[in-house]
């Protein structure tokens, strides 16, 4: 799918990958709808971009929020054509993590996908096309040392994308999944895990030994590729690919590797 001339909703587009991602869809023709928790961020984003884009703040966990958001859309621009799941938050740490910690990650990870999938697919279905793109992890293909809620939900929201493509792929719906390991963002200066220093200061180790730590805006433009050819898993580090496949091969000896590498790291 091309971008050009589409209408997209990026959630999470307040900062880091989505408002990158908002202001690459709208230099490539889309128009979009930049929504985030934060109104004002997301409206200095918007405003930034000009008129082919706007604002709309709230949780986007929340059904009545994200049915707001496709009002929006349809209301400035048209139907939804595409839409960028890519709003995340981190969690607790292990398994002191709380069950509050644990439904915070859930709800925004996951069922916040759950949700929007349960508005646009039926709509895209009659129309016979649309695309949902899951903002998801390398932790959800691998895991995550130091949070067990972010490792488990991203999991999960890779689950999800995956049924998605298997149950409607046939009936014009296209799914990707993006699965980056290090971006700068603030979930790698600390916001992983907000409550415990040093499961973060472990979490955040891990993540940038173990490969390159990349731009929002390099995310964006590999974000944007994987959609124009249609890719389920966009990874804008490629050698995930190589992590994943010896994880399936090999899944006793990975444990016993991450193990070791966990060790050193707290080392």
């Amino acid at each position: 799918m091309e971008t050009s001339g589409k209408v997209a909703i990026v959630t999470g587009a307040g900062a880091g990958i989505g408002a990158a991602l908002a202001r690459r869809l709208v230099d490539g023709g889309a128009r979009v709808v930049v929504a985030d928790l934060n109104a004002d961020a997301a409206a200095e984003v918007a405003g930034g971009i000009g008129a082919n884009a706007v604002a709309v703040g709230g949780d986007v966990a929340d059904e009545q929020v994200i049915l707001a958001l496709i009002e929006r859309a349809e209301a400035e621009f048209g139907p939804v054509d595409l839409y960028f799941a890519n709003a995340g938050i981190g969690g607790g740490p292990g398994l002191e993590s709380t069950d509050e910690q644990w439904s915070a990650a859930l709800e925004v990870n996951v069922l916040a996908h759950v949700r929007a999938a349960r508005l646009l697919v039926p709509g895209w279905v009659e129309r016979g096309a649309g695309y949902f793109v899951t903002t998801a992890s390398a932790a959800g293909l691998l895991t995550q040392i130091g949070s067990a809620p972010y490792s488990v939900t991203k999991h999960a929201a890779v689950g999800f994308a995956e049924w998605l493509s298997v149950t409607y792929g046939d009936k014009g719906i296209r799914v990707s999944c993006v699965c980056p390991m290090g971006v700068d963002t603030k979930l790698l200066s600390g916001d992983l895990i907000p409550d415990d220093a040093e499961a973060a200061a472990l979490a955040i180790k891990a993540v940038t030994t173990a490969g390159a730590v990349l731009t929002p805006e390099r995310v964006a433009e590999d974000i944007v590729d994987g959609v124009a050819d249609e890719r389920f898993l966009i990874l804008p580090h490629p050698e995930v690919l190589d992590m994943y496949r010896f994880k399936g091969s090999d899944y006793d000896r990975w444990l016993a590797g991450m193990r070791r590498f966990q060790d050193a790291l707290r080392g």
